[in-house]
C-alpha cells in the first residue's frame, strides 16, 4: 500500500475525516501528481466506505458526527481537484 509521509493513504484519509489533518493548497504542494491522484482515488473510496455503513437512525450525534466526516471529505477532494486544475494535473 503506498505511504504518504509514514502512513498509509487509508490513515491519512482517516485523519481528513475526523479533522485531524486539514487539506489545502501548502499542504498539496509537498506531493507529486502521483501522489496526488493516489489521495483523491483514496478519499472517494473513504467516502463510499461512510455511505455504505449502517445510518445511526435515532442518534442525533452520531448523524451529525457521519455528515460532518462527509461534509470534510468532499470539501477535501474539491480542494485537490481545483488545485490539480491549477497545475494542469489530470486526476482521472
Amino acid at each position: 500500500m503506498p505511504n504518504v509521509k509514514g502512513k498509509s493513504l487509508k490513515a491519512l484519509t482517516l485523519d481528513i475525516a475526523e479533522g485531524y489533518t486539514t487539506v489545502n493548497p501548502i499542504f498539496l504542494k509537498l506531493f507529486e501528481p502521483e501522489q496526488l491522484k493516489e489521495i483523491y482515488k483514496e478519499i472517494s473510496i473513504t467516502q463510499n466506505d461512510i455511505r455504505a455503513g449502517r445510518f445511526p437512525t435515532n442518534d442525533l450525534t452520531a448523524i451529525r458526527m457521519r455528515n460532518l466526516k462527509l461534509q470534510r471529505l468532499f470539501s477535501a477532494s474539491m480542494i485537490i481537484r481545483n488545485f490539480a486544475k491549477e497545475r494542469r494535473i489530470l486526476l482521472v
